[in-house]
């Protein structure tokens, strides 16, 4: 079972510096991600989401490969492989992966104009060496689904007290 966790951060280019820790804490296979995901909340009230995986990408290459396969075998290469690609696009453009749009949106609107938010589900981690790499940007922990103690543990290394932004509303 994966872990969210989102952390908040002043300023809207620090959750781009942080992704990209991640990243490459993610090559060092000190963190398996399934999901990643930046927020910014803009100065003019805008809200940018910036989801780490191409969902429209994977289905077209995902389509483009099958298509052509299939059109290999009714003698239409060419053209299994066009509408693959676009059927495969469109299958990963409409389909939602990871974290839920509904509640990043919702927190997104929190984190206030000019700050940013990275939101993690996370599959393995060795927590003291992601806290570690990624401490020293800032933030604060507004939201987990981990144990009590796990979230303590983690907003204290972050050296916040309990969230500032309300629960959902169901």
């Amino acid at each position: 079972m994966s872990d969210l966790v989102a952390i908040a951060y002043d300023g809207e280019e620090t959750a781009f510096r942080v992704r990209d820790r991640l990243v490459q804490l993610t090559k060092e296979h000190i963190i398996e991600l399934e999901d990643l995901v930046v927020v910014v909340h803009r100065r003019d009230g805008k809200t940018e989401i910036k989801q780490a995986t191409n969902l429209a990408g994977m289905g077209a290459l995902s389509g483009a490969f099958w298509g052509l396969l299939i059109g290999l075998i009714f003698f239409a290469p060419i053209f299994g492989l066009a509408i693959g690609a676009i059927t495969g696009a469109l299958a990963g453009r409409f389909s939602d992966y990871g974290i839920d749009d509904n509640f990043i949106k919702e927190v997104a609107e929190n984190v206030g104009p000019g700050n940013s938010a990275v939101f993690l589900l996370i599959k393995k981690m060795t927590p003291d060496k992601v806290v570690g790499a990624i401490k020293d940007y800032g933030g604060r922990v507004i939201r987990t689904s981990l144990s009590e103690t796990e979230e303590t543990n983690l907003r204290d290394a972050f050296g916040a007290g309990k969230a500032e932004i309300p629960p959902p509303a169901v």
